[in-house]
């Protein structure tokens, strides 16, 4: 009997053997089963018995192979079940190498949703198996492999009797190209955001670039309104995306009976949350938010609230797209190309620089609320930009604002300028672009050359905000459709330093 055990996003075949020998009742499973492995005896035992069959009465010993594999979960309920049917000689021996099983039991009989379909589904494609038998709800997201069948059992009584050819059970299929238009609606718009044109711009030039933001204003003054809503202004994922983005999702059971990861994912993890839960881990490693959040947004709200370690856990990964836990049995890697999307207020009281309130903290603790976000991070963040309290007059404005699909559209076109420019390179967004790359792409004309000057002496810029700035201008250019980037460009690109501005 074959099932699988989770390897990061990938699926590795896992044998189910039975051996039902003379002896005193009992039931053992080996084969570095965790805790819910580990319950399954009994939930199995209850199955069986409610679902009209007998369970040996007699010693049984269940291998989980290979063994030097942590086995997690609750998936080896029904192949454990339907392997001790077989082995009391229910169930033909040639049926139970053809299929992949995955499933969890209720003590009724009835099969339960998984974690890992998906994977399971491309390694069974990969191995040239005939299909998988799994629960009805992680049917559809198993479909998107084509050229598996995909057999979607309710309850063990179905599976035995599939199994034994005695029921017919038609492949669950699906139209991926249907689906996915489908399911590629937002259900919010940047037409819903009063006021904050400029910000607006912003989000706009870090969507057509690729580029980290950092919004820095008050409460209340619409960050997380506006961040949530960056995924609908982003080009749309494209089918071979989605797919990539449903693996990691799969793996961690947040399907719930969808077929696919059809719009960007938006991530925001509250400040509390550990370094493993950002980047993924524990004792049988899994994906983090970071990696959830895969071709989408990671938004950190309150960011200088967030713990240290936490912070600085994100510089490999937004570096390199992936994320590697290593432990003492070998190395994970995740996916993790992701836009992080950062907010903070511009002080600890939230009001610094605010005309309407009062700020009462002082200098020294300004200065020191903002070092907590440390100089490598910020070395990430393209554009920093602030946010400033909305006013009335733009609260009450019944107008609707420009709408997602008209910022998309420029998106695009500015991202299609990139792949063309970037043709042959591994590079797909300006801010992929290395020191050699900005030599190239991001030279600017003589009088924006001077202007670029002048700013790095009188607000006394690093060199990474100037390699920031050229990026950033290179991409305000390609929005423009200009070829070379101007004074327009740097000058735009230079105002997104916002906090480069203050600090000086």
């Amino acid at each position: 009997m074959l099932s699988s055990a989770l390897q990061g996003i990938d699926a590795l075949l896992v044998e189910v053997e039975v051996d039902i020998a003379a002896g005193l009742p009992q039931m053992a499973v080996v084969g570095l089963p965790e805790g819910a492995v580990k319950e399954s005896k009994d939930r199995v035992r209850s199955a069986l018995k409610n679902s009209g069959y007998e369970f040996p009465q007699r010693k049984v010993t269940i291998n989980l192979a290979p063994a030097d594999i942590k086995k997690e979960g609750s998936a080896y309920d029904l192949p454990i079940a339907l392997g001790l049917l077989a082995a009391a000689g229910k169930l033909p021996p040639d049926r139970l190498h053809d299929y992949v099983i995955l499933g969890e039991l209720s003590l009724d009989g009835r099969v339960k949703a998984v974690r890992g379909a998906l994977p399971t589904a491309a390694t069974v494609k990969d191995k040239k198996l005939l299909g998988v038998l799994l629960p009805p709800d992680n049917a559809l997201e198993a479909a998107v492999v084509n050229g598996c069948a995909v057999i979607a059992v309710a309850t063990l009584s179905e599976a035995f009797e599939f199994l034994r050819q005695e029921r017919d059970i038609a492949p669950t299929r699906l139209d991926l190209a249907e689906v996915f238009a489908a399911h590629a609606r937002y259900e919010i718009d940047f037409s819903d955001v009063k006021g904050q044109e400029h910000v607006k711009r912003a989000l706009e030039v870090a969507a057509a670039g690729g580029h980290n933001v950092i919004m820095v204003g008050p409460p209340g003054s619409g960050k997380t309104m506006l961040a949530k809503r960056l995924p609908t202004i982003l080009p749309a994922l494209t089918l071979a995306e989605a797919i990539d983005t449903t693996r990691v999702h799969s793996v961690m059971g947040l399907m719930d009976g969808r077929a696919l990861v059809a719009t960007r994912p938006f991530r925001a993890p509250h400040h509390t949350i550990s370094d493993a839960g950002l980047i993924g881990g524990g004792t049988i490693p899994k994906p983090g938010e970071v990696s959830l959040s895969h071709h989408g947004v990671l938004f950190l709200d309150e960011l200088p609230e967030f713990r240290k370690n936490v912070i600085e856990v994100l510089r490999q990964p937004l570096e390199e797209m992936r994320i590697t836990i290593s432990r003492a049995v070998g190395s994970i890697t995740y996916p993790a190309n992701v836009m992080l999307v950062a907010a903070m207020n511009p002080c600890p009281c939230g009001f610094y620089s605010d005309p309407q309130k009062e700020c009462t903290c002082t200098l020294p603790q300004i200065q020191r609320y903002r070092a907590r976000i440390s100089g490598p991070l910020l070395d990430r963040i393209d554009i920093q930009v602030e946010v400033p309290a909305v006013k009335y007059k733009e609260l009450a404005d019944r107008a609707d604002g420009e709408s997602s699909a008209a910022i998309r559209a420029r998106v695009d076109q500015a991202r299609q300028v990139q792949l063309e420019r970037f043709q042959g390179r591994r590079l797909y967004c300006n801010a992929q672009m290395a020191s050699r790359d900005l030599k190239r792409f991001c030279t600017p004309d003589p009088a924006a050359e001077k202007l670029l000057e002048t700013a790095m002496a009188k607000l006394a810029l690093s060199a990474r905000a100037y390699t920031r700035i050229l990026k950033v201008a290179r991409t305000v250019a390609d929005l423009d459709g200009a070829a070379d980037i101007g004074p327009g460009h740097v000058s735009e690109a230079i105002q997104y330093r916002s906090l480069d501005r203050s600090f000086h």
